[in-house]
């Protein structure tokens, strides 16, 4: 048998052949020959042998004498076949010239891709090992380059996990620093108002009479007054809608939609649920910001004259539909990378598992679905 050093691992990078052959002076004359070759050579005197070289390496091709003491080349071949990593190992048997044609069958069974009859021709042999080292080669490659290609994809994958969820974060931090902003414009400023306008009240009615001059200007005071409350009450609302956090989410869009109606004319037909969702704060609030991006997009470009707004649970799922019958949205616009506004509704909606579905038919109106699972984060 041959010395376990021979069926040591190599370190080199380069293909391996594993010659297999129980007569020596074969073993060296195959191990000369292809090692000219500039080929990495591992040998194996036994069928038992070449089992154990599969099983501590790969080969780029197995050279496997069919009569081998013990576990004879068959068999081994076999057995090399039903191993999944060594499944696709090309196996050349080589045999004595008095083999018959059965032999010849039987090796193919066991998996051979070649049978070669000795004496070998050693151009015929260098040939057909170089095909085979070549193929191993380049499938190593790509092996290689596939590895490197889903490391690729996994980080970027990751990247933009990262990335979503720090988007998901600075929306949620802006949302909360909103309702913050919102509630000290209403109750601060608000208060600071009326403490004015109730004080200008005061100084109104301690001024005599036929001082016309001094009364007009209180009255223009009241009007700037009023015009103020009235601005910060917009201001506070469009940063945070009480009605959103106080009656919920279809109570919002509804007051969200009769007041779209009212600055731009366009008609809003509403189909809302009469029962309260079962939706938290985030989703409600995703929602929301959805639909007003929706109705700013088509006071911008629609041109339409009605929109329907319908909302339902369906499967689990919040599903809002807004239709309009305007110019219809080109596909153009809807997978431009400039097109902003509809990137960020669809940002909004991804942290829960949501989508959004946009079709849009020219000169016959644009249909925005928009579906988030009710299930808590």
């Amino acid at each position: 048998m041959v010395k376990q050093e021979n069926a040591v691992v190599p370190t080199s990078t380069r293909a391996c052949i594993l010659v297999v052959d129980d007569d020596p002076k074969n073993r060296m004359a195959l191990q000369e020959l292809l090692q000219s070759s500039g080929h990495e050579v591992v040998l194996a005197a036994s069928g038992e042998d070449a089992l154990r070289c599969v099983l501590r390496q790969d080969f780029a091709v197995i050279l496997m004498d069919a009569r081998l003491p013990g576990v004879d080349g068959f068999t081994a071949a076999r057995t090399i076949r039903e191993r999944e990593r060594s499944r696709s190992t090309p196996i050349i048997f080589l045999t004595g010239a008095y083999e018959d044609l059965p032999s010849m069958f039987r090796g193919y069974e066991a998996g051979a891709v070649d049978y070669i009859v000795k004496p070998l021709v050693p151009e015929v042999l260098t040939f057909k090992i170089a095909i085979f080292v070549d193929l191993y080669n380049k499938n190593a490659a790509l092996t290689r380059e596939i590895a490197e290609r889903r490391r690729a994809e996994e980080h970027l994958r990751k990247s933009e996990e990262n990335l979503r969820a720090l988007a998901a974060r600075l929306q949620s931090v802006r949302e909360e620093e909103w309702t913050r902003i919102a509630r000290e414009i209403h109750d601060e400023l608000g208060q600071a108002l009326t403490g004015l306008k109730m004080d200008l009240t005061w100084v109104a009615k301690k001024l005599p009479g036929d001082q016309k001059a001094l009364n007009a200007k209180t009255r223009s005071m009241f009007d700037l007054i009023d015009s103020t409350i009235q601005s910060v009450r917009k201001i506070a609302t469009r940063l945070r809608p009480e009605v959103l956090d106080d009656l919920g989410l279809a109570a919002a869009i509804e007051w969200q939609a009769k007041d779209f109606q009212k600055r731009s004319g366009t008609r809003c037909k509403l189909n809302l649920p009469s029962e309260a969702l079962a939706l938290d704060r985030e989703r409600s609030t995703a929602a929301f910001r959805v639909f007003q991006e929706i109705l700013t997009n088509a006071a911008r470009h629609a041109d339409a004259t009605r929109i329907d707004i319908a909302m339902h649970v369906d499967s689990g799922s919040l599903v809002l539909k807004v239709e309009d019958n305007g110019k219809g949205i080109e596909d153009s616009v809807m997978f431009s990378p400039k097109s902003l506004g509809l990137l960020g509704m669809r940002e909004r909606v991804l942290p829960f598992g949501g989508s959004i579905d946009i079709t849009g038919v020219r000169n016959q109106g644009t249909k925005v679905t928009v579906s988030i699972p009710l299930g808590l984060k």
